[in-house]
């Protein structure tokens, strides 16, 4: 499927979703922004799994994806028939991203880390 900016596949399992090895040069020239691969998740720990691709941006895989999540929410909602769920993205990195589908609206959580703080004046 496709949400207007990315392409959604999901896989045969979490297995096939992590051990994706992608053509970067291949999936740059698909055409939209990213690609969101996702599977069921193996484990009780998380509803579900995914990989988010965005070489057309640069972006060969990123390692936590909060928008792709407001697609693979709704998503897996409707899978799943619920609609508070924990993804994990399984990228090198990985992260834990909790969701929670709200009518048309999706609420994103995580852990984050503050790698810069700063102020803007206006001049």
């Amino acid at each position: 499927g496709r949400d207007g900016f990315d392409y959604l596949c999901e896989l045969e399992s979490e297995t096939v979703v992590r051990a994706l090895q992608p053509d970067f040069k291949l999936l740059k020239q698909a055409g939209p922004r990213g690609i969101i691969v996702t599977a069921r998740a193996d484990s009780k720990d998380f509803d579900f799994v995914s990989r988010f691709f965005a070489p057309a941006y640069g972006i060969d895989e990123d390692p936590v994806t909060g928008s792709a999540h407001c697609t693979l929410g709704p998503y897996w909602a409707s899978r799943l028939g619920k609609n508070d769920l924990v993804g994990y993205q399984a990228s090198a990195r990985g992260g834990v991203v909790r969701v929670g589908v709200r009518g048309n609206r999706v609420l994103i959580g995580g852990q984050a880390v503050t790698v810069l703080r700063g102020e803007l004046f206006d001049a």
